[in-house]
C-alpha cells in the first residue's frame, strides 16, 4: 500500500538499531530507483513504511 504523504523513518517498524554499526538502519533494501527518490527530497513516500504502533496489537486483540 503506497502512502501519499512523506514517511518518517523513525516511526517505522523497519527502522531498527544495529549494534554492529552502533546506529539505526532500515531493514528494507531499497532498489536503485527507490533510493534515488529517497535521497532526492523530503517528499518520499516509502512503500514499505509500517507504523511502529506497539499498542496496535493490544487494540486488535480486544
Amino acid at each position: 500500500m503506497r502512502q501519499n504523504k512523506p514517511t518518517n523513518c523513525e516511526s517505522c517498524t523497519n527502522y531498527v538499531y544495529d549494534e554492529d554499526y552502533d546506529c539505526y538502519v532500515c531493514l528494507v533494501n531499497l532498489d536503485e530507483d527507490e533510493m534515488a527518490r529517497f535521497l532526492a527530497g523530503t517528499n518520499y513516500a516509502c512503500p514499505y513504511y509500517r507504523l511502529d504502533d506497539e499498542y496496535g496489537v493490544v487494540r486488535h486483540q480486544n
